[in-house]
């Protein structure tokens, strides 16, 4: 067993800090503001042009200075375009959040794609399967 070093607050040295109560209201309000200004603006950039975007959940950091947005364009076509189009109005976006929410300092977005629904496909497929199907509703 090897001896981790701590930090002065007792986590080990690289462990994550829990997500607060404060991270995840601000993420829940830049979430709900920036779903609002996606739909309202007319968003000048040929990657976004027509496309509906879900905006699945926001991670800020603990000094509230930046945000992770993870999205999904609507039926998952075009992520990468979607994404790096979104990277690319990302200024622009948080001009407009910085008019729509109360906080101090309006939090930097990056945009990446939200995986979790092609997770939960393949693991729908997995439990389709007659295999695994029999396996789960076989009585022990």
């Amino acid at each position: 067993m090897s001896y981790q070093p701590k930090h002065k607050h007792g986590r080990k040295k690289g462990a994550a800090r829990p997500t607060s109560q404060r991270q995840l209201r601000a993420g829940e309000l830049v979430r709900h503001a920036l779903a609002e200004i996606l739909r309202a603006e007319d968003i000048q950039d040929p990657a976004l042009a027509g496309v509906s975007i879900t905006l699945t959940e926001v991670r800020v950091s603990p000094d509230l200075k930046h945000a992770l947005c993870f999205v999904e364009p609507l039926g998952g076509q075009h992520a990468p375009e979607v994404i790096a189009g979104l990277n690319r109005v990302s200024r622009f976006l948080r001009g407009r959040l910085g008019h729509a929410i109360d906080l101090r300092s309006t939090p930097a977005l990056k945009f990446v794609h939200d995986d979790s629904f092609d997770v939960a496909e393949k693991i729908s497929r997995l439990l389709a399967d007659p295999r695994v199907r029999r396996d789960v509703e076989s009585p022990d």
